[in-house]
């Protein structure tokens, strides 16, 4: 302890999932933990909502499990299905994983919602200070600490930073970090209607549709307030424009492709966004730490991006923690780089990419066999535990727990 501060201080920049709860597990570790995020609120543009069962044990940790799950939905199946042939083709049932974890389900918690309830209990701790509308303009380091200036030309001074403000992220910028990677030449479209897909289609809560022309995914999700949502997903074409995605005959046409039904959907919400494969060159320089989309970013087929994020929170709370409270070797500080880094590339960009070219494929006899795979699996009880220890990253959990 004799290098740091009586009580060491970390500033996280970004107050989204990743970043509120990088902030609560530092905070509950005894670190003084100064948030900043430049917006004046969270953003709740629909985003992540699936939350696999090995966070679901890191969000415990923090001390968020109840309200999380209260103020969400739990899933225990998801389904693939066929699109053109309109037939469910496999279910996974999370509850093979039992004896694996206490959560042997998905939880269906808008991202917005799980930063909410992370601010609030931060804002009951007294080693935490959380201040919106304060972004960072520019950052330096030496031995000794971090200092952030914000754009009033206030300067704030802490141990160590934390970059987890997003995917545009200043910090990794400031450093000079590379993000390498690629878009995909389609955006995604997100529609949400306040129609009961589930009742229309007899799906479950989490479901993916295989289609070479369009594909498509299918949450419930909680909402807010205004009763239960379901949001849809699609690819655009590569040359569609923005306005005619966006427009009210688009959002229809797309919906009424997906289950046809009489009268229009009662659309709430669209929302359009470009897709990227990125991973950055590097996840920590010296005294400041990426975590969440400020180093990795990945398309959202299997819901592995911000659940990843929420790992590397853990990983890093815990790699700190080791490093200042209980003089652990400097060198464990590189172990969090070594590990978020290969795991993300490794794990979630591969499986990303791979779900996607699933649900996409356009050859007949691939996509038949690829279908047909996930029904044997799906069927084979050791295949599915497999398979879902993979999806659910209980088995990368488990890796990086085994690495230095």
């Amino acid at each position: 302890m004799s290098r740091f501060n009586a009580v060491p201080s970390v500033i996280v920049a970004g107050a989204g999932p990743v970043g509120v709860v990088t902030a609560l597990a530092l905070a509950d570790a005894g670190f003084t933990v100064t948030l900043i995020e430049a917006a004046a609120d969270i953003d709740r543009n629909p985003r992540a909502s699936t939350t696999h069962p090995s966070t679901l044990a890191m969000i415990e940790r923090v001390g968020l499990i109840d309200r999380f799950v209260r103020e969400g939905l739990v899933a225990r199946y998801f389904q693939f299905w066929d699109r053109p042939a309109g037939q469910k083709v496999a279910e996974f049932d999370h509850q093979i994983l039992a004896d694996e974890t206490p959560f042997p389900f998905v939880v269906q918690t808008e991202q917005h919602k799980l930063a909410r309830m992370g601010l609030d209990r931060l804002a009951t701790l007294p080693n935490a200070t959380i201040r919106m509308s304060t972004g960072l303009t520019t950052l330096e380091q030496d031995e000794d600490g971090v200092t952030v200036t914000l754009p009033d030309g206030e300067r704030l001074r802490a141990d160590w930073l934390v970059g987890a403000d997003g995917g545009r992220s200043t910090v990794r910028k400031a450093l000079g970090i590379g993000f390498e990677g690629y878009t995909w030449p389609e955006r995604f479209i997100v529609l949400t209607v306040t129609d009961d897909f589930e009742a229309m289609l007899g799906c479950c809560l989490r479901n993916y549709f295989a289609d070479p022309d369009e594909w498509a995914n299918l949450f419930k999700v909680a909402g807010d307030g205004q009763g239960p949502l379901w949001r849809a997903v699609f690819p655009t074409r590569a040359d569609e424009p923005d306005e005619e995605a966006l427009s009210d005959e688009g959002a229809e046409r797309r919906l009424q492709g997906l289950h046809p039904k009489s009268g229009r959907y009662n659309l709430v919400h669209r929302n359009l966004y470009k897709v990227h494969q990125r991973v950055a060159a590097q996840f920590r320089r010296g005294r400041v730490f990426l975590a969440g989309d400020a180093g990795h970013v990945n398309n959202p087929i299997g819901g592995l991006g911000l659940n990843f994020g929420i790992h590397d929170a853990m990983d890093l709370a815990d790699t700190l923690t080791a490093h200042v409270f209980s003089g652990a070797d400097p060198a464990l500080l590189g172990g969090y780089e070594r590990r978020r880094r290969t795991l993300n590339i490794e794990f979630v960009q591969q499986q990303t990419v791979a779900n996607k070219k699933r649900l996409e494929e356009k050859d007949p006899a691939r996509r038949r066999a690829s279908l047909d795979a996930l029904a044997a699996t799906a069927a084979d009880p050791v295949k599915a535990r497999e398979f879902l220890l993979r999806s659910s990253l209980l088995e990368s959990t488990r890796q990086a727990a085994a690495m230095a």
